[in-house]
């Protein structure tokens, strides 16, 4: 399968406003590929990296050094993400919309034709399971609710490619269910799909490889047995990886 999404030593820097503070490196060096048609999950702790990689897909930071890429076009040009969605770990939505107006706003934004707006505004809530509740405002949704309504808007433009921050954070087990039910719906559709989480347990269920990176690097990459051999599940390889051990359980 190609790749189409690609870094090569990727180096990220910020300097300080403050004089002689040292230049925090958020990247040093990251090597990363995904193919197509695979779920990929992209890991590590606060802090090491996680945000900045796809802040730098996304075009919001420009890299120091070395290169990314979409699709083989250099990610500095806006083409590169004319086929991507987006689905932020924070999402801010006009809430007095309902959900269908706020996916036609949307595909405005894209220039899509209101009898293709139609279609694809359809396909999205079912394929969210927001059918029944496409008429209520915003504001009146679940947790869960605003973010499938997310994942529905990251949709709209039939990106081939999703890039997912966190995409059940603060979810109950309900609503981590039906995004990971949704994620494995768009990889049987074909769609490439990549996110980051903290989620261990969803990421061992949905992901075809993931990467762990820590303190700006890149520490392993593989398949979920192939990293999680010789330890009981992913979250005691994640761990070890990342140099910090489980505390052992309190004696009763």
């Amino acid at each position: 399968m190609s790749a189409i999404l690609q870094t090569r030593n990727l180096r990220v820097e910020y300097r300080s406003r403050e004089l002689r503070q040292p230049v925090k490196v958020a990247l040093a060096g990251l090597d990363l590929e995904v193919r197509a048609g695979e779920v990929f999950g992209f890991l590590g702790p606060n802090g090491a990296g996680k945000t900045t990689t796809m802040n730098v897909l996304l075009g919001f930071v420009p890299p120091t050094r070395g290169t990314a890429s979409l699709f083989g076009i250099d990610v500095r040009q806006p083409i590169a993400r004319q086929r991507i969605g987006y689905l932020p770990e924070l999402t801010y939505y006009y809430k007095f919309l309902t959900a269908e107006e706020l996916l036609r706003f949307y595909a405005k934004i894209f220039g899509i034709a209101r009898a293709e707006a139609n279609r694809r505004i359809a396909h999205l809530l079912k394929l969210v399971e927001l059918e029944a509740a496409a008429q209520r405002p915003i504001k009146s949704y679940s947790k869960g609710m605003q973010q499938r309504i997310g994942l529905a808007q990251s949709l709209i433009n039939n990106p081939d490619l999703l890039v997912l921050d966190e995409p059940t954070s603060g979810l109950d087990p309900l609503g981590r269910m039906k995004v990971r039910e949704i994620i494995q719906r768009l990889k049987n559709e074909g769609k490439t799909v990549f996110f980051s989480s903290h989620e261990l347990g969803e990421v061992e269920t949905v992901c075809d490889r993931v990467a762990i990176v820590h303190q700006g690097e890149l520490k392993a990459v593989g398949t979920v047995a192939d990293i999680s051999a010789g330890h009981a599940n992913l979250e005691k390889a994640f761990l070890k990886i990342v140099g910090c051990q489980a505390a052992p359980a309190p004696a009763l």
